[in-house]
């Protein structure tokens, strides 16, 4: 599928918890607020965006660090607290009182812990290829998810991931989608030239890399959850080499409101390889 940038799609800037950050919408009526990872930024949802315009004010947030949103030069500004308290400036600055929560990989991230802290400005929460933090936390501690896992042990490091990432091109972006994609030619040379070009605007590398940098001290990787009541909906691409099937496993135990849709031959890039399945499934969920 090749995306169509739609002329009633409007990007507008929002301040809240003291950064400004850049937005992408579509639609009037209940809001969806969709959270993006790495090495994306909004564009990652250009095939939901339509889609669900029909029935709601969508967002496609830029997340802190990213593309067209402030870049704080602070290591300290990119952590799950921050994260958290932008996601909620976002809500109540436009004007909402709750959300249709979407997130993938980092986006997931937040999103879970938003749920947890904010449980009462969720009607729904739909995750994509990303863990529940209890289970990614499980599964560092096994040698498979290790492995997987070893390019974020690699972000640890000062300057040299933005070296390597900035070589050739950014070629490693572009590894990134279509060497992890199962499908290889579901990323257009436009699209990935997209995620390069918003890659390589000044201060977002190191941006993008502290949200890793920062990771072992975040609330992401805390040993105590609770049991969540936000009805929850999960997508996972089967074969998402950066993270395992098996963490989606037992989910059940931390959500009382719990679905789960796998999507074979499909990749880490769930919603952006195979868009129609996934826009069914998230309708389906939402009973739209």
């Amino acid at each position: 599928m090749t995306a169509v940038i739609q002329p009633s799609w409007t990007h507008e800037y929002i301040t809240t918890n003291g950064v400004k950050l850049h937005y992408v919408t579509q639609g009037e009526g209940p809001l969806m607020l969709m959270l993006h990872g790495f090495p994306e930024f909004w564009y990652s949802w250009r095939h939901q965006i339509p889609e669900f315009a029909k029935y709601f004010k969508v967002v496609a947030l830029d997340l802190r660090g990213y593309n067209d949103s402030d870049k704080p030069k602070e290591k300290s500004a990119y952590v799950m607290d921050e994260f958290v308290k932008d996601i909620e400036g976002v809500i109540k600055g436009l004007g909402y009182e709750k959300c249709v929560l979407v997130g993938h990989d980092w986006g997931g991230a937040i999103a879970w812990n938003f749920a947890y802290a904010h449980p009462d400005m969720l009607e729904q929460l739909i995750i994509l290829n990303l863990p529940h933090p209890a289970k990614f936390s499980q599964g560092l501690l096994t040698p498979q998810q290790l492995l997987r896992s070893s390019y974020i042990f690699f972000f640890q490091l000062p300057w040299l991931p933005e070296l390597t990432i900035k070589s050739s091109d950014y070629a490693a972006v572009e590894k990134a989608f279509k060497g992890m994609a199962v499908d290889k030619n579901i990323f257009t040379q436009a699209d990935i030239d997209a995620f390069k070009h918003a890659a390589a605007k000044s201060g977002a590398l190191t941006a993008m890399l502290n949200y890793y940098r920062n990771v072992f001290q975040q609330r992401i990787l805390k040993i105590n959850w609770g049991i969540l009541e936000v009805p929850t909906l999960m997508i996972w691409g089967e074969n998402d080499t950066a993270l395992g099937k098996e963490l989606s496993y037992g989910t059940e135990a931390y959500v009382k409101n719990f679905q789960i849709k796998y999507i074979s031959n499909c990749s880490h890039w769930v919603q952006q390889e195979k868009p129609d399945l996934v826009n069914q499934y998230i309708r389906d969920f939402l009973t739209l």
